[in-house]
């Protein structure tokens, strides 16, 4: 197939804000407003940019990263009228992101929606946006290159795994596609097609970029979303994989990475390994990853600072151990305390996510996980409240017993509000709760102290304000 003139084939977005804030998007999340106004890369869409052979002219537009805003966007779609539009749709941006379905199909454009919303509810979503025309449902990189070559072959869409779509009227919803076994068979993103000088995250200068290092988590936590898209299974990248694209990232100017991955650390051979290819092919980059506490050592964490590791973001939810039990987090307080004391040992940084309102939260668990969150030797913390995505193990909970609250799917939203009502705790008590925690941790010397350290541009000076105003804003309620 020939591209025709400047006309665009394929159009990969990120849509634009639904309020002009910095809202994080992408294939295996649920979709949040960053307080902490981290621009987070579209490396997924520069994957399923690079499944488009050279028949296919391909752009990625990431509106956030842009500050597009919705005429803006409407102008660039009748530049360049693509012919097929693949989207994010995440809950709490949902009707924002179809209102570009509804741009796009008024130009004749074929639209697609990708993630973890769409998948679990592909049917309601269809039905709800009538200028959605395809979802596909779960890993997205096979079944977006098959249903662009089986819509311009003429072919029959009911072949396609893992694919969703209209026929004369009706929804049809096509089997399940395998995951995809070895990682490695997946091309290189199209790393340069994105805004790379956009991208921010505090305390670092200079643009960053993501490597994805596996897909998928061994863990059982009921609240995550995970399990929607990759299941339990993890697959893993080879370290030459890996290296091949951090090398392609340093020809573009990039060299602050964040290994994304569903558990960075849980092939510990691996880790070890890839530090120390780093380190051998002589490799200036700076990087973060995530972590569990339980799957961490001293000698893992001593090689990931040796190749230029500077902070680990650890997922604890909980000061309570009657909490984590019930969430089925599978580790304990003693593991959390000791597995940032090992990664502050090393000299690398601790990011620590909690999140407020999980099932058989007390005043008293909220009471513990402050008091945890202030003895943890933290750089960083964040506290959201919990949100019982669809298709998650919360979600079947909070609706066999009554908890959810909502009027629209905008409100499946953790980082300011929360659906959850308890017969014991309220919605509005939960968010109380999550914006004194924020309140009691950040308000200290020691937090006050990194964000100053991270005063290192004029830019990150002016991202630390819009930060600090923000956060005040919230924490005041």
């Amino acid at each position: 197939m020939e591209s025709r003139d400047s006309k665009l084939d394929v159009l990969f977005v990120n849509p634009p804000s639904p309020d002009g804030e910095v809202f994080i998007r992408d294939i295996c999340r649920v979709g949040r407003r960053s307080r902490e106004k981290m621009v987070w890369p579209q490396t997924a869409l520069a994957q399923l940019a690079a499944m488009l052979d050279d028949r296919y002219s391909v752009d990625v537009l990431d509106c956030v990263a842009l500050e597009m805003r919705w005429p803006d966007f409407r102008a660039y779609l009748e530049e360049h009228r693509p012919r097929y539009m693949v989207t994010h749709a995440t809950a709490p941006t949902l009707t924002n992101d179809m209102y570009g379905t509804f741009l796009a199909r008024s130009l004749g454009v074929r639209t697609i929606a990708i993630g973890t919303h769409v998948t679990p509810l592909t049917r309601e979503t269809m039905e709800a946006f009538p200028t959605l025309d395809y979802v596909i449902r779960g890993e997205p990189e096979f079944t977006l290159r098959e249903l662009v070559d089986t819509c311009e072959a003429g072919g029959d869409l009911s072949k396609v795994q893992g694919l969703a779509f209209r026929r004369n009227g009706e929804i049809v919803i096509n089997e399940d596609r395998p995951l995809i076994p070895d990682l490695d068979v997946l091309p290189l993103p199209r790393h340069d097609l994105l805004p790379l000088d956009k991208y921010r995250i505090p305390m670092i200068k200079g643009p960053y970029a993501f490597v994805l290092v596996n897909r998928g988590c061994p863990a059982r936590c009921r609240f995550c979303i995970q399990k929607v898209m990759w299941k339990h299974t993890v697959r893993t990248r080879s370290v030459e994989h890996i290296i091949a694209e951090i090398k392609m990232l340093g020809e573009l100017g990039v060299h602050n990475i964040h290994f994304e991955a569903d558990l960075f650390t849980y092939d510990r051979d691996l880790v070890i390994a890839l530090s120390k290819r780093i380190i051998e092919e002589g490799l200036k980059i700076r990087w973060t990853c995530n972590s569990r506490v339980d799957m961490v050592d001293p000698e893992m964490l001593g090689w990931m600072k040796k190749s230029g590791c500077w902070m680990i973001s650890w997922g604890i939810e909980s000061g309570s151990q009657a909490v984590l039990r019930r969430a089925r987090k599978g580790i304990t307080v003693e593991k959390i305390e000791r597995a940032l004391r090992w990664s502050k040992e090393a000299g690398i940084g601790n990011w620590g996510y909690f999140i407020i309102g999980l099932p058989g939260e007390t005043e008293e668990t909220i009471e513990e996980t402050i008091r945890l969150a202030k003895r943890l030797p933290l750089d960083l913390a964040l506290f959201h409240i919990a949100v019982p995505y669809p298709g998650t193990d919360l979600y079947d909970e909070a609706v066999a017993n009554g908890w959810l609250r909502m009027e629209r799917w905008e409100d499946f939203d953790m980082d300011e509000h929360t659906v959850l009502e308890y017969p014991h705790l309220s919605t509005e008590q939960l968010e109380k709760a999550a914006r004194r925690a924020m309140r009691e941790w950040a308000m200290r010397p020691g937090p006050i102290l990194t964000y100053l350290k991270g005063l290192n541009s004029l830019r990150t000076l002016k991202a630390f304000l819009s930060i600090g105003w923000q956060q005040l804003r919230w924490i005041q309620g």
